[in-house]
């Protein structure tokens, strides 16, 4: 079966930087509905049109087609005293950008009673290689076209 709109892509991929380093190996497949649900990278679906199960293939996606380039307005430092204990490097906190809106802060950084936060995703503002190779295709359930994602195993859990 070719990849077209409203079909199931499981995929195994790891995505790199330009330099080839290993940033993201997958814990396990991926699987999502094709035909520009967002669930994934548009120049993904757009490399997989058309292709079946058993094609590989390494695409590149600059940032602005990925996570996107950094927004150093993201980037804050806040007084450590405003945290809960135990606020810790790699941790992540949501609280509001600038504009109020709900987002995910990384902690990137404590020195003495200060805490830098990254509200950017980790890979924003890199360019990244996605190695892909499909792994099955089949066709979408109704069900799944109506809630615009994949259910079942490695997909969406209701």
């Amino acid at each position: 079966m070719k990849i077209e709109k409203d079909t199931a892509v499981t995929l195994r991929y790891k995505v790199t930087d330009a330099a080839h380093k290993t940033l993201d190996a997958g814990p396990g497949p991926m699987v999502y509905l094709h035909g520009g649900y967002g669930n994934t990278f548009a120049k993904i679906e757009q490399a997989l049109e058309g292709r079946e199960k058993g094609y590989q293939t390494v695409i590149a996606l600059q940032p602005q087609d990925a996570f996107g380039e950094r927004d150093e307005s993201l980037v804050q430092t806040i007084p450590k005293s405003e945290f809960p204990p135990g606020v810790k490097v790699g941790g992540t906190l949501h609280g509001r950008d600038e504009s109020g809106r709900e987002h995910a802060f990384h902690v990137v950084k404590i020195k003495g009673d200060k805490v830098l936060l990254d509200g950017n995703h980790p890979m924003a503002g890199k360019t990244l290689r996605f190695i892909v190779a499909v792994t099955d295709v089949r066709a979408a359930t109704a069900v799944e076209i109506e809630h615009g994602h994949v259910h079942g195993e490695h997909g969406h859990h209701h």
